[in-house]
C-alpha cells in the first residue's frame, strides 16, 4: 500500500491524478552525476549519492508531487549504492512524494516479473510507486509485470518515444512491411503504425481492458519532449480512455520548455509529467527548493 499522502483511489492512476491536481506536473529527477556531486560538495561514493538524494527529497517535499531517482547513478556503487537508493526511496515515500524508479528494466515475461517484484512489491526494500520499463522484447512480454503492478496499486512507464536522438531510427520504423504494389502504397504504408505508436496503442489497450481502472490508467508511456512527433507517429490529438499517463524527459537541460507542454502534448498534456533534473539540481542544495517552487508554479500556470 502506498505511503504517499494521496491514497490509492483507483490504483496508481488515481494516486497520480491526485498529485497532479495538488502540485502540477513537475517530476523532479534525482540524478547524482559526478559533476553535480562535486558542485554540491559531496564525494563520488555511495555516501555521496545518499546525501544528494536525501537533500533532493527534502527540497521537493511539499513543493512537487513526484520524484524520479535515476537508478544507474546509485547502482554504480554496488550494494552500498543500492542501500543508499533504498533510503532515498523510503524517505521520499514517507514525505508523501510519488516515486518513479528510473530503472528501464526489460526481459522476457518471467524474468520481468522478478523485476516487478523487486521494485513494485509493497514493503520491498526497493519499493517505488512506479518503474520505467523497456519493451524491446515486445509489449506482450510486459503483461505479467503490468498485471502485477496494477494488482498492487503500482504503475509502470513503458519506453515508447525517447528523447535521445539515437532512438529515432528504430522507433520510427514500421512494425511490418506494407504488402502493396498499387499507387496507393504510400497511404497504405502510413496506415501501418511505427514502433512508437504500436507501443502506445498496446499500453492504452491494456489500461482500457482493466475493469474498474478509473479515469486515469496506471500504466503510462515515456515520450520525450524533443522528439519529432510526426516522424515517430505519436498522435497527441486523440484522447485515450482511460487517460494515458506520460513521463516526458527532454525538458530543461535538453532544451524543451515547460511552458510548451500543452502545445507539444495536446490531449495528453493533462497527464504529462514534466521531468527535469540537471536544470533544477544545478541550483545546488541551498537553491534547489526555490528552483523547484518556481518551476512548479510556472508549469501550473502553463496548464491553466
Amino acid at each position: 500500500m502506498s505511503d504517499t499522502g494521496f491514497g490509492l483511489g483507483f490504483g496508481f492512476g488515481g494516486v497520480l491524478q491526485s498529485a497532479l491536481e495538488a502540485f502540477g506536473p513537475l517530476c523532479v529527477g534525482i540524478d547524482p552525476h559526478d559533476f553535480l556531486l562535486d558542485e554540491w560538495g559531496l564525494p563520488s561514493s555511495a555516501a555521496g549519492v545518499r546525501e544528494f538524494g536525501l537533500k533532493a527529497v527534502d527540497a521537493a517535499a511539499g513543493r512537487a508531487g513526484i520524484v524520479k531517482p535515476q537508478v544507474a547513478f546509485f547502482e554504480r556503487f554496488g550494494s552500498a549504492g543500492y542501500a543508499a537508493l533504498e533510503e532515498v526511496l523510503a524517505a521520499a515515500r514517507s514525505a508523501g512524494l510519488i516515486t518513479i524508479a528510473d530503472a528501464k528494466r526489460g526481459d522476457i515475461d518471467t524474468s520481468l516479473a522478478g523485476y516487478a517484484e523487486a521494485w513494485l512489491t509493497p514493503g520491498a526494500p526497493l519499493e517505488a510507486d512506479a518503474v520505467t520499463i523497456n519493451p524491446f522484447q515486445g509489449v506482450g512480454s510486459l503483461a505479467s509485470a503490468m498485471e502485477y503492478a496494477t494488482a498492487n496499486g503500482k504503475g509502470m512507464f513503458v519506453l515508447a518515444a525517447t528523447s535521445n536522438p539515437e532512438a529515432a531510427r528504430l522507433q520510427s520504423a514500421r512494425v511490418q512491411q506494407a504488402n502493396t504494389t498499387s499507387s496507393g502504397s504510400d497511404q497504405a504504408s502510413l496506415a501501418i503504425p511505427t514502433v512508437s505508436r504500436a507501443i502506445i496503442d498496446d499500453v492504452s489497450a491494456f489500461n482500457a481492458g482493466r475493469v474498474g481502472e478509473g479515469p486515469v490508467g496506471s500504466i503510462g508511456v515515456v515520450i520525450g519532449a524533443t522528439i519529432d512527433f510526426a516522424a515517430l507517429g505519436v498522435d497527441v490529438h486523440t484522447a485515450h480512455s482511460p487517460a494515458l499517463p506520460v513521463l516526458a524527459p527532454g525538458f530543461g537541460h535538453q532544451g524543451a520548455l515547460g511552458t510548451d507542454v500543452r502545445r507539444l502534448f495536446g490531449s495528453l498534456a493533462p497527464y504529462t509529467l514534466v521531468s527535469e533534473s540537471r536544470s533544477l539540481l544545478q541550483a545546488g542544495p541551498r537553491g534547489l527548493a526555490t528552483a523547484i517552487d518556481a518551476r512548479a508554479a510556472e508549469l501550473r500556470a502553463a496548464l491553466v
